[in-house]
């Protein structure tokens, strides 16, 4: 039986293995270079990033028109930067018909400073006792209907402590503070501005999820004043060093840590901006009049500023993250 051919299936293993062991050589070839392909792309990829800045400060609202909070780090939601429990311009005052109340309309907010502790916002102010709500406030307390700026947008009421507290330290109204909750349908930027994404959206904004302003620009517009201005006139989210005056109007697309933004347009200014943020005094003129002299829209856009100057630069946030002080900006280039 030895010479009978039984012995022969050997030879051809043999060459099975040789082919498999031959597949699995090229396979492995093929997987390395779709990785040298795939790092490749990617360093493609990060060339088309110009740096054009650095993150000098970051600043988060929690109550509309009242002091912002500086912070080290913070993450960028889709309704703007949050750090902790404070939530950008998530809390706001309304008159007892559900119209807000801005530092337009009763500058000494702006004299209001807000933090956090143990699950709770603090609010303090001149001559006043400090104000404790709870973040996550009773589901007792009703929901009040709000109209910003011709939208309409829900909070829960904070309560009457918040309401009488309020009250007594601007000495006006009775008004109420209410706060949005996740849970409730945003408002959509673009109701206040065609160019603003769908996908942009907001609570008790102004208009805008986020406001870049550098420090050249502040700086260019101090120079031009005979009394200085502070930041705090202009309220950005994210203050911008490294880069030329105005330069952060042409950042279309940009990465800062790892959340993307799209610019959308200029920041119109109003007389928030001439309420000094030491005195709550509002002036009415400066550095209003100064911006008008040179920062008017171009004609073909007055359409969307009318005779507002523009100082600063809203961005739609397209990818959420995490952004810190010292952070690059990266502008995309496409």
């Amino acid at each position: 039986m030895a010479g009978s051919g039984l012995s022969s299936p050997p030879q051809p293993r043999l060459g099975w293995l040789v082919a498999s062991a031959a597949l699995a050589v090229l396979a492995l070839l093929g997987s390395a270079a779709a990785w040298r392909w795939w790092r490749r792309g990617h360093r493609r990829r990060r060339t088309r990033l110009q740096r054009v800045g650095t993150v000098s400060a970051l600043f988060v609202y929690p109550v509309k028109s009242c002091r912002g909070l500086a912070v080290q780090r913070a993450e960028v939601t889709r309704l703007g930067l949050r750090s902790g429990d404070m939530r950008d311009r998530c809390w706001l005052v309304i008159k007892e018909d559900g119209h807000m109340v801005t530092a337009r309309q009763e500058p000494r907010l702006v004299l209001i400073s807000i933090t956090s502790e143990n699950g709770c916002l603090i609010l303090s102010a001149p001559e006043m006792n400090d104000l404790r709500i709870p973040v996550s406030l009773p589901t007792r307390n009703a929901i009040q209907n709000c109209r910003l700026f011709g939208s309409d947008i829900q909070g829960r009421d904070c309560g009457e402590e918040a309401a009488q507290w309020i009250r007594t330290f601007l000495k006006s109204e009775p008004y109420r503070l209410v706060h949005f909750e996740l849970n409730m349908s945003p408002r959509n930027s673009k109701d206040a501005f065609e160019t603003f994404q769908p996908s942009d959206k907001i609570a008790y904004p102004d208009c805008s999820p986020v406001m870049i302003l550098s420090e050249a620009s502040l700086g260019d517009l101090n120079s031009r004043l005979e009394k200085k201005v502070q930041i705090r006139n202009f309220r950005p989210n994210i203050l911008v060093t490294e880069c030329g005056p105005y330069e952060e109007d042409t950042w279309n697309d940009i990465i800062i840590g790892d959340a993307e933004m799209k610019g959308a347009m200029g920041c119109p200014r109003c007389i928030f901006t001439t309420i000094d943020p030491d005195t709550g005094i509002l002036d009415r003129k400066e550095p209003l009049e100064t911006l008008k002299s040179y920062r008017l829209c171009d004609p073909s856009e007055q359409h969307i500023y009318k005779s507002h100057p523009l100082f600063g630069f809203y961005f739609g946030v397209t990818k959420t993250g995490t952004v810190q002080v010292g952070d690059i900006v990266y502008k995309i280039i496409r």
